[in-house]
């Protein structure tokens, strides 16, 4: 899955804040990912991440 820093990604679980969003900080073996409804950062395990993503958008253009 391409997923680059700069990302959206609508996720199919909301965080506890309610938001689905998520802005990509940094990617490799793991993604560090910025919650657009509240800011916390997590970094969470690549396989975990992309088995939950439902959308990335890409500069105004969805990719997936």
């Amino acid at each position: 899955m391409d997923v680059q820093v700069g990302d959206r990604l609508t996720m199919k679980k909301a965080h506890p804040c309610g938001s689905k969003q998520w802005k990509v900080l940094r990617t490799g073996m793991d993604f560090r990912l910025k919650c657009e409804g509240c800011g916390h950062e997590i970094m969470v395990p690549r396989s975990k991440a992309e088995k939950n993503i439902r959308q990335i958008e890409r500069e105004g253009t969805i990719v997936c």
